[in-house]
């Protein structure tokens, strides 16, 4: 496993986290965090609580005290099957015998005149959590994993221009990253397409690089960045800001990050023959 002096990486993950606390993001504490089923259970819950009253009655009067733990397996076989994944749900949801189907998060509505729609909105949670350990096999922790009412859909490993360039940050990806475990060939839902994160970011002080697929040294990533004067890269930053501030005081900041999974996220779909 690649390794580095994390001094300049934790600052800059610490900046990150504080300043989407300041636009609203929950913390979370990766203890809290499910491994097996990867997810926030505690957010899953809430949100359907919270946005769904009248349903989670029901599962309560027909599960009682299992309620909580056949919603979050439901939850896990819909993420898994070969028609849905994380995409999917928080888009449309997932049915629970005794209750119907249950959304999973709410788009931001076109106006304020449906207060019950503008409610549930308001009431999407945004979480990130730190050095989040993913993994029944090892201790291998992700530097933040960013998370939807409970359901995860972005993972981001950072490295700073102090000690490692973006290029570590993928290699980290492609080596230690793998959606299958080396060692016990289970796989990792977490980083599993479709079923975990939606996307996987590399980030570094200056460039950001994007994957929506995970596949040992085949991982293919893509720039996220906004250009440096028609040249590749970004702008140098203002001070005490970095060339990659956008990312978290834009494309993370609530309406656009709810707005980019809702609405311009696309899952290709492929017809194959199997002779």
């Amino acid at each position: 496993m690649m390794t580095a002096d994390p001094h300049h990486e934790i600052h800059l993950e610490s900046h990150i986290v504080d300043q989407l606390k300041q636009q609203g993001w929950l913390e979370g504490d990766h203890q809290h965090y499910d491994r097996a089923r990867a997810l926030y259970p505690g957010d899953v819950i809430g949100w359907i609580q919270d946005t769904q009253p009248e349903a989670w009655e029901k599962l309560r009067r027909v599960h009682g005290a299992d309620a909580e733990t056949t919603v979050l397996d439901r939850l896990v076989k819909t993420l898994a099957s070969r028609t849905c994944g994380t995409l999917e749900v928080l888009r449309r949801g997932f049915s629970v015998a005794g209750a119907g189907a249950l959304a999973m998060s709410q788009a931001k509505p076109e106006d304020s005149r449906n207060e019950t729609v503008t409610a549930r909105y308001t009431a999407n949670r945004l979480r990130v959590v730190r050095q989040l350990r993913y993994s029944l096999d090892n201790e291998n922790a992700i530097d933040l994993v960013f998370f939807i009412n409970g359901l995860p859909v972005a993972t981001v490993e950072i490295k700073t221009d102090f000690t490692q360039s973006v290029e570590a940050a993928k290699q980290q990806y492609r080596v230690d990253r793998k959606p299958k475990s080396a060692t016990t060939g289970r796989m990792e839902p977490l980083l599993s397409f479709r079923r975990g994160a939606v996307v996987h970011f590399a980030l570094s002080d200056s460039e950001i690089y994007m994957a929506t697929k995970l596949a040992g040294e085949s991982t293919f990533f893509l720039p996220f960045n906004r250009g440096n004067d028609g040249a590749a890269g970004n702008p140098l930053a203002p001070e005490g800001e970095y060339p990659v501030s956008y990312f978290w005081n834009w494309i993370l900041q609530k309406d656009n990050w709810l707005r980019i999974f809702h609405r311009f996220v696309l899952l290709e779909r492929k017809e194959v023959e199997d002779a």
